[in-house]
């Protein structure tokens, strides 16, 4: 970052370009003179009452003393960031960008002073998607501006900026292709080749988490940092870049296990460090590398040397006689986060409570990180971190449990797994519950927005490069518009699963939940019934997630499981196993909150007792133990809507696409045959379009979608097709519905980009955050004909007043126990893609409740009135004969 001493500059340009309301500007330049002069946190209050009291004056703003609040806030984020307050230098150049975009300033470097610094401080908060568009920005502004002052330099930090984010962000494709090209076309000095190489030698490292030890991206690694040290070495003011690239040679060789060369390179690194003019960030980064290869080594005194030193210099007031820090200390900043988690690690061997400890104090930044996202990508990443996390302490509770034998421990395991489930989409779906009509509708707008840059990226080389950017500075807005307003808002905090009711509930709907964690090393499962729970560990080894996914892929075609019965048989059980399934339980309603690759696995399918038949129909399905249901999280599973007793009304949406190369012939069949049974609307050919379900969608119990749907990939989002366009999962979150059931009868309608925890970016999640709750959707491409007969029986049981789980179930062993349906045809893969996520509860209907209190206080009454009658008899007869003796 380049210190902001060029204000006198911009006086002076600003007094070349006509009258001015002198006072006012002189005396922000005035107050930005005297902190510039001697910067501190004192000086930092003053110039915010300098800006505070030029806002209270009810003077109307001109130009040029609005420029002169920009300039203010720059020089204030500039400062705030090297005091330590990320976050309130983030404000401070959102609020001049601000400024300078709504008034259409000019003859102001924007680009170097505030939105360079803004992307950079976005990355390093983990606020990815905000840091690309924002690096975007500038480069669409440099690339566009044959004017534009040091074109070279602002593009080449450009690709660099941008990089990085792809780097942190798990993008590491995208960050080696972007470098390579540049390295290869742009013409570059020594030192920004230098700087690029040290980049893409990170990014060949990260390209191969789990597996550093392989020799061809070890050598590129390797080769790249080499490089990019020759290139800087003889370069003026490349001190601190040249540290970075020791740095990185020291991080390599400590992977490598060499030690010894791993320090020498870091004591090179401090050295040309020390002599530049340093952030304190960068030498506490410094710091955590030398704790980390101290820890490496198993000097745990060393390492936690190290860690106190990245406290004093990242907190103020830190008292190093207790090596954590009070959490009234801290702030939202990741070099913190890494030295806890380190130290908790240290503490993990001798010390687990205090490991917790620390560990606790690491989840309390990340919500405070998590509190400053807006976008969902970045939220996911934030939560990812948080579940790393979360593994360790599910270790450390599951051994104080074992040695204990208290409760809590479990429960507490559990809560900290359970905030990891679904988080974004909970947190959604709080937060638009909750948010202002002012909130809703930006949230509505920043979401078209995001959906029509998808749209327009999907085009590839004919995207409108131009477009795109115009709606990335919209899109901008409307988040700093978003962010002002959630200000003054309490922050928002994940709610915990009330376990009491939980029991309660599953005790009501007679079930059994299983919850699964797959973690980075370990695969946990916690077990809930009858009051109880508890938490084990799956049966893993090296074979035991091929295993999973090897099942999992019997389901990619119809002939994969047909062609080898036994060996489907023989997987089915042992995943059966693996992931230890009830089998004798008095409860035979089954609720599976799935992890990772198992979101995609049909459970019902599962071999619970191996034979050596070819006959699907007497296979030993879990199918035939349990009515089998799924939730996203505990908490969904509690919150979720129950089952309507009420009259069921029908949307259908058939597009059928007639004559086309996507016609569903047997989807008529699946019309005729629901319609037969319910009232509704059903949209047909090209009645069916988005804008027809989008009007008519709040006005139906059932919403059932028979078309054709598609998981996406990585680059590509998924997307249901209706008659007249193709719609990405993430257009259908503004839908705003509260359906009893949604019904994707489509083809892979819940798959997607998986993420652990959060699942799969699918058709299925869309619906979900537009507010369904209980769905019904498929987990591969379903056959059109088996589809139908399958809808057939599901909605003939919805009709008979069967609970939607139980009908999934019965339809399913229906299709098996079909004897007009061929052995061929009874596959798993032909039954059991159809999976239902939702409440297993049925509401109890108010008239009941409204029959019951109107009869009670009619007794009530009568009996009142009764009392008042008998009473009056008896006064009345008493009078008589007082009067009598009269």
């Amino acid at each position: 970052m380049i210190k902001l001493y060029c204000y006198i500059f911009f006086f002076f340009t600003l007094i070349s370009f006509g009258q001015k309301s002198a006072s006012q500007e002189d005396q922000i330049y005035n107050a930005v003179d005297v902190f510039v002069a001697n910067p501190s946190a004192k000086a930092l209050q003053n110039l915010t009452s300098t800006e505070t009291d030029f806002w209270k004056n009810p003077k109307p703003k001109t130009k040029d003393e609005l420029l002169a609040i920009v300039v203010l806030n720059c020089n204030k984020a500039y400062y705030e960031n090297q005091f330590g307050q990320t976050d309130k230098a983030i404000a401070s150049y959102e609020k001049a960008l601000q400024i300078y975009q709504k008034k259409k300033l000019s003859n102001y470097d924007i680009i170097e002073f505030c939105l360079k610094p803004l992307g950079n401080l976005y990355t390093v908060l983990g606020d990815y998607d905000n840091a690309e568009n924002t690096i975007k920005q500038y480069f669409f502004i440099i690339n566009t501006s044959k004017n534009y002052p040091e074109a070279q330099k602002q593009r080449f930090a450009a690709i660099l900026n941008l990089s990085n984010v792809y780097q942190s962000s798990g993008k590491v494709s995208l960050a080696i292709k972007l470098l390579e090209s540049t390295l290869k076309t742009e013409k570059l000095s020594n030192a920004q080749k230098g700087i690029l190489l040290n980049n893409l030698g990170n990014n060949y490292l990260l390209s191969s988490i789990g597996n550093l030890m392989r020799p061809e991206i070890y050598e590129k690694a390797k080769t790249s940092f080499e490089l990019a040290v020759q290139y800087l070495k003889n370069e003026k003011d490349q001190s601190e870049s040249l540290s970075n690239c020791y740095r990185n040679l020291a991080t390599l060789s400590r992977k490598r296990e060499k030690f010894d060369l791993a320090n020498s390179y870091l004591v090179k690194a401090e050295k040309l460090l020390s002599e530049t003019n340093f952030q304190p960030r960068k030498m506490a980064k410094l710091y955590y590398d030398k704790a980390l290869l101290f820890f490496d080594e198993q000097k745990y005194d060393e390492s936690e040397k190290q860690i106190k030193d990245i406290f004093k210099i990242l907190i103020p007031n830190y008292n190093s006689k207790n090596i954590l820090p009070n959490q009234n200390q801290l702030y939202a900043e990741t070099v913190l986060v890494d030295a806890l988690d380190l130290e908790a690690e240290i503490l993990r061997l001798q010390k687990p409570k205090n490991a917790l400890t620390a560990f606790e104090l690491s989840f309390y930044i990340e919500d405070l990180l998590m509190n400053s996202l807006v976008y969902e990508n970045s939220k996911i990443i934030a939560q990812l971190r948080a579940r790393n996390r979360t593994e360790k302490c599910i270790s450390i509770y599951e051994s104080l449990y074992n040695k204990e034998r208290k409760i809590t421990y479990l429960e507490t395991a559990f809560q900290l797994s359970e905030k990891t489930k679904s988080g974004i989409l909970k947190g959604y779906r709080l937060n638009i519950k909750n948010a202002t009509s002012e909130e809703q509708q930006l949230f509505l707008e920043l979401q078209n927005v995001n959906n029509a840059i998808l749209k327009e990226q999907q085009k590839g080389n004919s995207a409108d490069i131009s477009e795109i950017n115009a709606f990335i500075k919209w899109q901008n807005k409307l988040m700093l518009a978003l962010k002002e307003t959630q200000s003054q808002n309490q922050d928002y905090i994940p709610e915990k699963c009330d376990l009491k009711v939980l029991f309660s509930k599953l005790k009501n709907d007679k079930a059994i939940m299983v919850f699964y964690f797959m973690g980075f090393e370990n695969q946990y499962y916690f077990t809930l019934q009858n009051n109880l729970i508890s938490l084990n560990r799956l049966n893993t080894s090296h074979v035991s997630i091929p295993k999973i996914a090897q099942f999992v892929d019997f389901f990619d075609s119809a002939d994969a499981i047909t062609n080898d019965i036994p060996g489907y048989n023989k997987c089915g059980k042992e995943v059966f196993d693996i992931l230890k399934l009830p089998n004798n339980s008095v409860y035979k309603n089954l609720i599976i909150v799935p992890d990772g690759i198992l979101n995609f696995l049909p459970f019902e399918a599962l071999i619970t007792q191996e034979s050596s038949t070819t006959n699907f129909a007497k296979m030993h399905y879990l199918l035939n133990d349990f009515k089998i249901t799924y939730n996203t999280s505990a908490n969904i599973y509690l919150n979720s809507k129950p089952n309507s007793k009420s009259e069921k009304t029908v949307l259908g949406v058939f597009p059928i696409f007639e004559k086309t190369p996507f016609e569903l012939a047997y989807s008529k069949n699946e019309l005729e045959s629901i319609r037969n049974n319910f009232k509704g609307k059903y949209l047909e050919n090209s009645g069916a379009s988005f804008s027809n379900f989008k009007n008519n969608a709040s006005k139906y119990s059932i919403l059932h979608l028979s078309t054709h749907a598609s998981s996406g990939d990585i680059e590509t989002p998924a997307s249901i097709k209706f008659y007249d366009q193709e719609i990405l999962y993430s257009e259908l979150y503004n839908l705003n519905i509260n359906p009893d059931l949604v019904v994707l009868s489509a083809c892979e309608t819940g798959i997607g980009k998986l993420y652990k925890a959060e699942g799969a970016m699918s058709v299925a999640r869309g619906f979900q955050f537009a507010g369904a709750q209980n769905l019904l959707f498929s987990l591969w491409k379903v056959n059109d004909y088996t589809t139908s007969v399958f809808m057939d029986d599901f909605y003939k049981n919805i009709k008979n007043g069967v609970p939607y789980f139980e009908a999934n179930a019965n339809a399913k062993l229906d299709f098996l126990n079909d004897k007009s349906i061929p052995n061929a045809k009874k596959s798993p893969y032909y039954w059991s893609s159809f999976v239902y996520y939702g409440s297993i509860s049925a509401e109890e209907k108010s008239t009941n409740y409204i029959f019951y209190i109107i009869s009670l206080l009619t007794v009530i009454g009568l009996f009142l009135v009764f009392n008042h009658y008998r009473k009056w008899k008896i006064f009345t007869k008493f009078s008589k004969k007082r009067n009598t003796k009269k």
